[in-house]
């Protein structure tokens, strides 16, 4: 039996702009103004754009969206009832010194079935976000 793995290719930074530009065009046309962060695998930051008129926290909560959807590679939008009172995390937000956030608006991105980053958006409504993130997602998986 032949144990053969094959390379996937990681996140770029053009592929982490190309997910910046979807998800801010997408929270655009929505009339959203919201900040977007994208994570490589090791968790380091790709990139990251603010609308100007973004609330400042906006920034902050796309980050740590991105960093949760990361380590547990699920969107956020799949995990907040998971930190609620008897959830299957309910403590975890306090038991680690991470960044995690439990908020709609992060979303793993993945290659080839492979996880390479995420994508967190902040500013909107949680399931605007959401949505932004996907949309972005989507788009990158389909180029």
């Amino acid at each position: 039996m032949s144990t053969t793995t094959v390379a996937v290719a990681p996140l770029t930074t053009q592929d982490a702009e190309a997910l910046v530009d979807a998800a801010r065009c997408a929270a655009e046309t929505a009339g959203v103004t919201v900040a977007v962060t994208v994570l490589d695998a090791g968790g380091h930051l790709l990139a990251f754009r603010r609308d100007d008129r973004a609330v400042l926290i906006a920034g902050e909560t796309s980050t740590r969206k991105a960093y949760t959807a990361l380590q547990l590679n699920a969107p956020t939008a799949d995990l907040v009832d998971a930190v609620q009172p008897g959830g299957l995390f309910h403590t975890l937000p306090t038991a680690l010194d991470r960044p995690l956030l439990f908020i709609a608006g992060g979303v793993p991105v993945h290659r080839d079935g492979r996880l390479i980053g995420a994508i967190g958006v902040g500013g909107g409504a949680p399931d605007q976000d959401h949505a932004f993130a996907n949309a972005a997602a989507e788009a990158l998986a389909r180029r």
